[in-house]
C-alpha cells in the first residue's frame, strides 16, 4: 500500500476539490441515513403503534432524544389533525425529499471529484513524459520504445480506471459505513458487536483473492508493453518485412504474445469478477445471521429492540453491505491498478546518470578549444573507447574515421553529454564538461546525424525547432544556405506543409537538406556531423555536401566520415580502431604511412 499512498502527493496541490468531495458525501450520507430511518415512524403509523404526543417538546436539542421526541409530536400532530392516511403519505413525501437531497449531495461530490480524478491523471503523464525526456540515451538502450509508450498510455489508464475511480469509494463508502455503523451501536449496541465480530472473517477471505491479483496484473502490463514494442517494430519495419515476404512471421510472433496476454488477462478478469459475487454471498450469509439472531433479541424482549426498530436496523445493515461492497471492489481494483502503479515508479524514480552538480561554471561561448584527456567509456563490459587524447583548436574541421564498431558515434556522443566517459575527462576551453550547465553546453553544439531525425510538422517548424521564436526570414536563410530553399517553396504550402511522420513525404537528401537548415538557424560555434552523407545517392550527396561546406565555414566540427573523400580537406584526420586512436594527421601525412587509414582508402577505391 505504499505506493498507493505515494501516490496521494500528485492529490494534494487538489486538496480542496477533495475536501469538498468529503463534505458532500458526509451530507449525502446523513440524507441516505435518515431516509432509511423514515422505516420506524411508517410501520409505527401503519400498525398504529405511533406514540401520541400531545405536548410539544420544551426545548430542542441537537441528540437523538430531542430528534425523536419533535418527531413524535409532529406525526401525532399530523393523526390528530388530518388522520393516519394523511400521516402515511406525509412519511412518503418526507422519505422522497430525503432521497433528493441525498442523490443531490452525491452528484455534486462527485462533480467535484471529476476534475481531482483527471488532473492526476495529467500530472501523472506530465511526470512520466518530463522524467522520460531528461533519462540519459543509455536508459533507452536498454528499454524497448514499446513499453516506455505502454508506461504513459495503458498503465496510466490502468491507474486512472482501477485506483483513481476508487478514490470516490474511499472517500465516501468509509463515511458511510462510520455513521451507518454510529446509529446500528446506538440502536442496539448488543447486535452491532454481533455485526462487527462477523465481518472481518469475509474481509480476509477478500483479502487473499486481492493480493494474487496484484501479481497477475503486473504480468499483463509487462506483456502489454512487449505488443506495442512489436507494433512499433512493425510499423517502423514494414518495408522490410514486406521485402522478405516474413508477414506469416511476424504474425506469428505478435500471436504468440497477444495469445500470452490473453491468457493472463483472463485469469485476471475470472478473478476481479469473482470480487462481487464472492462480497455480495459473504453478505447475505452476514445478514441472514444478523436477522436471525436479531430475531431473537426481539422474541425474547432482550437489547429493547421493537419489530420496527428491528426492520429499521436489517435496512441500515443492508445499506451498509452496498458500500462495503463497494470498497471490497475497490481494493479489488487497487490491487490490478498498484501493478500498473509499480511500472510508472520504475521510470519515474529511474537515476539519471547524466548528472549536473549545484554550482555548475557560467559558460561564456567557445573561445579556445575541445580536448579529449584520457578518455574511456564502455556500454556493459567491453570498452568501446581506450584512452583517448585529442586537442581541437577553436576553427579546426577534425575528421574521425574507421571501421564500424570502432567507437566513432560513441566519442562525439560524449561532447554534449548524452554519456560520461568512465575514466578521464572532456575540457571545454580548459573546464570539465561536467562542471557546466548541460543545457548551457548543448546550446555551443549543433548535430546533422547519418539518421534525418524530423518531427511530424512543417518545414517552417522542423527548422525553427533549434531556435525560439525565429522569423520567417531567418528560417528561409537557413534553408537557402542548406539548398533546401528550392525544393521546400516548390511544395504545396511551401514552409507550411506537413513532411509527414519522421519526414516521409521528402527523400533521404531533401530530409538531410532540412536538418542542415536546423542546424544553421542554431548557429552553433561547434558543429557535430555524424556521417551525415553516408546514405545518399551521389547526386544528393553533392547538394548535401555543399550545403554542409557551408554550415562548417568558420566553426569548429567533429566530421564522422564514412566516405574518405568527403573528408580529405580536414585539418586532422582521426583515425580510431578498436577503440584507439591509432593515426593521426592530413589525408597526404596518412596515405603516406601506409596503415590503417591507407588500407580504408584502397578497399573504398575498390568498391567504387
Amino acid at each position: 500500500m505504499k505506493r498507493f499512498l505515494n501516490l496521494f502527493r500528485f492529490i494534494v496541490p487538489y486538496w480542496a476539490y477533495a475536501v469538498l468531495n468529503v463534505i458532500f458525501n458526509i451530507l449525502s450520507a446523513i440524507a441516505a441515513l435518515f431516509s432509511t430511518l423514515m422505516v420506524i415512524p411508517f410501520l409505527r403509523v401503519l400498525f398504529e403503534r405511533q406514540e401520541i404526543t400531545a405536548v410539544k417538546p420544551e426545548s430542542f436539542e441537537l441528540n437523538a432524544n430531542s430528534i425523536q421526541n419533535y418527531f413524535n409530536y409532529f406525526m401525532a400532530s399530523i393523526i390528530n389533525d388530518y388522520g393516519k392516511t394523511t400521516a402515511l403519505i406525509t412519511v412518503c413525501i418526507l422519505v422522497v425529499g430525503i432521497t433528493f437531497l441525498k442523490t443531490g449531495f452525491k452528484y455534486v461530490a462527485n462533480y467535484y471529484m471529476a476534475p481531482l480524478r483527471n488532473n492526476v491523471v495529467r500530472d501523472l503523464r506530465r511526470k512520466i513524459f518530463r522524467k522520460m525526456v531528461v533519462l540519459p540515451l543509455s536508459f533507452f538502450s536498454d528499454s524497448k520504445k514499446g513499453d516506455i509508450i505502454s508506461r504513459i498510455t495503458s498503465d496510466v489508464q490502468e491507474v486512472e480506471q482501477s485506483i483513481i475511480s476508487s478514490l470516490a469509494m474511499l472517500f465516501r463508502d468509509p463515511i458511510t459505513i462510520i455513521l451507518f455503523l454510529v446509529m446500528l451501536i446506538y440502536m442496539s449496541p448488543q447486535l452491532t458487536l454481533f455485526v462487527l465480530i462477523m465481518l472481518p472473517i469475509s474481509t480476509l477471505l477478500i483479502g487473499r483473492l486481492g493480493k494474487n491479483l496484484k501479481q497477475k496484473s503486473l504480468s499483463g502490463q509487462k506483456r502489454m508493453g512487449t505488443i506495442i514494442s512489436i507494433v512499433e517494430e512493425t510499423l517502423n519495419g514494414l518495408r522490410i518485412i514486406k521485402a522478405f515476404n516474413a508477414e506469416n512471421k511476424i504474425n506469428d510472433r505478435f500471436d504468440n504474445t497477444i495469445n500470452t496476454y490473453n491468457r493472463i488477462m483472463i485469469k485476471i478478469f475470472r478473478r476481479r469478477f469473482l470480487a462481487s459475487p464472492l462480497s455480495e454471498l459473504l453478505g447475505t450469509i452476514v445478514m441472514v445471521t444478523v436477522m436471525w439472531y436479531g430475531g431473537t433479541l426481539v422474541l425474547d424482549g432482550k437489547g429493547n429492540l421493537s419489530g420496527e426498530a428491528l426492520i429499521a436496523y436489517l435496512m441500515i445493515f443492508y445499506q451498509i453491505i452496498a458500500p462495503a461492497k463497494a470498497f471490497s471492489t475497490a481494493y479489488f481494483n487497487i490491487q490490478k491498478g498498484l501493478a500498473s502503479l509499480t511500472r510508472i515508479d520504475e521510470l519515474i524514480d529511474a537515476d539519471i546518470e547524466i548528472k549536473e552538480i549545484k554550482n555548475p561554471v557560467p559558460l561564456e561561448g567557445f573561445k579556445d578549444s575541445i580536448e579529449y584527456k584520457n578518455v574511456t567509456f564502455k556500454y556493459e563490459q567491453d570498452k568501446v573507447l581506450k584512452n583517448i587524447n585529442l586537442k581541437i583548436e577553436k576553427g579546426k574541421t577534425i575528421a574521425i574515421v574507421g571501421h564500424s564498431g570502432s567507437g566513432k558515434s560513441t566519442m562525439v556522443d560524449l561532447l554534449p553529454r548524452f554519456y560520461d566517459p568512465i575514466e578521464g575527462e572532456i575540457l571545454i576551453d580548459g573546464v570539465n564538461i561536467k562542471n557546466l550547465k548541460i543545457k548551457e553546453l548543448r546550446t555551443l553544439m549543433g548535430i546533422v546525424s547519418q539518421d534525418s531525425i524530423l518531427f511530424n510538422d512543417t518545414f517552417f517548424n522542423n527548422i525553427a525547432f533549434s531556435k525560439d521564436a525565429a522569423s520567417e526570414n531567418e528560417v528561409v536563410e537557413a534553408a537557402k544556405v542548406a539548398n533546401a530553399r528550392e525544393f521546400i517553396e516548390a511544395s504545396k504550402n511551401d514552409y507550411h506543409f506537413n513532411i509527414g511522420d519522421k519526414g516521409n513525404k521528402l527523400s533521404g537528401g531533401q530530409k538531410q537538406r532540412v536538418s542542415i537548415a536546423r542546424a544553421v538557424l542554431k548557429n552553433p560555434p561547434i558543429l557535430i556531423l555524424d556521417e551525415a552523407t553516408s546514405s545518399l545517392d551521389t547526386e544528393s550527396e553533392r547538394l548535401v555536401q555543399e550545403a554542409l561546406f557551408e554550415l562548417m565555414k568558420n566553426r569548429t566540427s567533429l566530421v564522422i566520415a564514412h566516405r574518405l573523400s568527403t573528408i580529405q580537406n580536414a585539418d586532422e584526420i582521426i583515425v580510431l580502431h578498436e577503440g584507439e586512436i591509432v593515426e593521426r594527421g592530413t589525408h597526404t601525412e596518412l596515405l603516406a604511412k601506409n596503415g590503417h587509414y591507407k588500407k580504408l582508402n584502397e578497399m573504398q577505391n575498390s568498391t567504387n
